[in-house]
């Protein structure tokens, strides 16, 4: 029985990730080579998902074409590699586990990169070379240019009756990189006669199960999902993932209201992430009927301008309490929203507001040109984020040069996510210089003296911060990294978000001997699934058992899980000025409105501390 038969009445599991357990291994070469030179190896990779309940299993051909095999020299392989994968996976399968010849994209973010004729030829020669050792389908994955994924889906389609699952990778949550939503880029593909259509890659469940939400139930297709095991982070020279599989165990029913009827894994998911689906939906009857959701409208507001200076922030935080408010620039040109955010920020009397630069790898308005519209036109002191990733000496240096030039000294210095993280996974992480050298870097210009050495004519007068990240198993390895980072220049720290009060008293004891003032990071929750996705797919980020216990009685109830999330952070702003001077708030998703009334709550307990020593003074005289 075909697989698309089993899949009118059920839910089939799919195999997880093939390239991350060979990682894992130490194969950091051609993983498809391995077809020849392990094939033990990849043998027990297949078994390992079957056994853990996979119906469907892939070969491990996803980059076994001309055009990517010529990287190694091995263009002249790729019949003899296909082979070799087809007749290990179909071992593995012993007749009793369905077999797709997989086949990955080659366009990344250059699309016109790779010509549409070289992608024929490439592509028609791995097909045949897997349609002829009998395959049960083809998987077409990893797919981020719809051009290319028609064209080669159109030629699948001419050359077999197989069953074909043509699987899409977004650059967005919602949207393919040419800003086609990912319905109608899904319809199409469906149009053309994909068998199943659906998404694999970049995403964690929790983005995927998002753009999915619009995503109406295919007529003559299935749905399919192969999200990653969490968003990747970079640590000592190596990427890993981080989500776990009871996390894909409780998010295996919600792909089946989304309509999904083929589920896998993709980067970072191992056999234990697939058995943890294969055990949630085991017998679970797939949907018939799904209504999808309609985007919000648009808010319009106008920005207001006024202009104050305000001493270095560092030396304020070292004075009295301070409060910040990180507010990402807009991802779009209609900054309305932002800008009354900022207004609304300043009326409430913050220090200063911070501007992250493209976090998450996720190109945004530059933090710079909205700092100086921040500073000139509402009055409100800016604090300038500047990442590693994005630039190479010289951009940094220039990117320098020109925020001194808008007078906007205050810069927070950080590493960055890596660039496969966001929406341009394809695109370089320059990294020439860590965080420890971009402080140095920083200090120097300070002294009026280029990285090249050069005088520069002019002192810059930067005060910088540094990230502290106190969500790690050893806070004491984590604090000898923020001495070595005081030891290159930096002023002060901002920290992570902090989600328990024995954390906070943990980071206040550990960092005593810091002369160093800490702004404590802390964002509100706002519902059940937004607590999820922080805690299992957002790196540098950990949520205590008794927060989440407590949100995941209103898992029904986001309106109540927002309001809980708002109280659990003013018990923690409590304690942490109880312990520290400076509060870091990061406002969710551009909803400023709570970091309003967040901000506002913090001033009241400042005031209310002033007036306890006051009166203990007084007592005292």
């Amino acid at each position: 029985m075909s697989f698309l038969s089993k899949l009118e009445n059920q839910i089939l599991i799919g195999d997880g990730a093939m390239g991350t357990l060979l990682y894992s291994y130490g194969k950091d070469s051609c993983l498809e080579e391995l077809n020849l030179s392990h094939a033990e190896q990849i043998l027990s990779i297949h078994r390992a998902y079957i056994n853990a309940g996979a119906d469907i299993i892939q070969t491990n051909t996803y980059a076994a074409n001309a055009l990517k095999l010529a990287r190694y020299g091995l263009e002249s392989s790729v019949k003899e590699i296909n082979t070799a994968a087809v007749q290990i996976a179909k071992k593995a399968a012993e007749g009793k586990t369905y077999v797709l010849g997989t086949i990955g994209g080659n366009r990344g973010i250059k699309p016109k990169s790779v010509s549409l004729e070289g992608i024929k030829k490439s592509f028609q020669e791995q097909l045949f070379s897997l349609l002829v050792e009998g395959v049960d389908g083809i998987i077409l994955e990893t797919y981020y240019d719809l051009e290319e994924i028609e064209t080669v889906l159109a030629i699948a389609r001419r050359e077999t009756e197989l069953p074909i699952v043509a699987q899409l990778s977004m650059q967005e949550v919602g949207f393919m990189q040419d800003h086609t939503p990912i319905a109608e880029a899904l319809l199409r593909l469906e149009q053309l006669g994909a068998d199943v259509v659906g998404l694999n890659c970049r995403l964690g469940p929790h983005h995927m199960l998002k753009a999915l939400e619009e995503v109406p139930l295919p007529k003559h297709s299935f749905l399919s999902a192969y999200p990653n095991a969490s968003l990747p982070t970079f640590t000592d020279g190596v990427f890993h993932y981080e989500g776990n599989a009871e996390y894909f165990k409780n998010s295996a029913p919600l792909f089946r209201d989304q309509g999904v009827r083929l589920l896998g894994g993709c980067c970072g998911t191992t056999p234990e992430h697939i058995r943890a689906f294969s055990e949630a939906l085991r017998n679970v009857p797939p949907i018939t009927e799904k209504v999808t959701k309609q985007q919000p409208p648009k808010i319009d507001i106008k920005p207001v301008a006024t202009i104050r200076e305000i001493p270095a922030l560092h030396e304020i935080v070292k004075k009295r309490h301070s409060i910040l408010v990180e507010l990402d620039p807009p991802r779009k040109l209609d900054t309305t929203k932002f800008f009354a955010g900022a207004k609304a920020l300043k009326e409430v009397g913050i220090d200063a507001i911070t501007l992250a630069d493209n976090s998450l790898a996720s190109p945004r308005i530059s933090n710079s040109a909205i700092g100086h519209l921040v500073k000139t036109e509402i009055g409100l002191r800016p604090l300038i984020h500047i990442t590693c990733r994005d630039r190479n000496i010289i951009g940094l240096q220039s990117h320098l040069m020109g925020l001194s030039t808008l007078g906007l000294t205050d810069v927070l210095a950080i590493t960055g996510d890596p660039a496969r993280v966001g929406d341009f996974p394809g695109a370089s992480s320059v990294y020439d210089v860590s965080s420890f050298e971009l402080i140095s870097m920083i200090k120097q210009l300070n002294e009026g003296v280029s990285v090249s050495g050069k005088e520069l004519g002019q002192k810059t007068t930067f005060s910088v911060a540094s990230a502290f990240n106190p969500n790690v198993r050893s806070v004491e390895k984590a604090v000898i990294r923020m001495e070595k980072k005081i030891a290159h220049g930096a002023d002060y720290f901002i920290t992570q978000p902090v989600y328990s009060e024995e954390k906070l008293i943990e980071v206040y004891e550990a960092t005593r001997h810091i002369s160093a003032p800490i702004y404590i990071g802390l964002m509100p929750i706002t519902s059940y699934k937004n607590m999820e996705f922080l805690h299992h797919e957002v790196p540098g980020i950990k949520i205590s058992d008794s927060i989440r216990e407590t949100i995941a009685k209103y898992k029904d109830d986001p309106a109540q899980a927002a309001l809980e999330g708002l109280a659990i952070t003013k018990s923690l702003i409590d304690t942490a000025l109880e312990l520290f001077n400076g509060i870091y708030l990061i406002t969710p998703f551009l909803r400023y409105e709570l970091t309003v009334e967040l901000a506002d709550y913090t001033n009241k307990r400042i005031a209310k501390l002033a007036r306890g020593k006051q009166d203990v003074q007084s007592i005292i005289y």
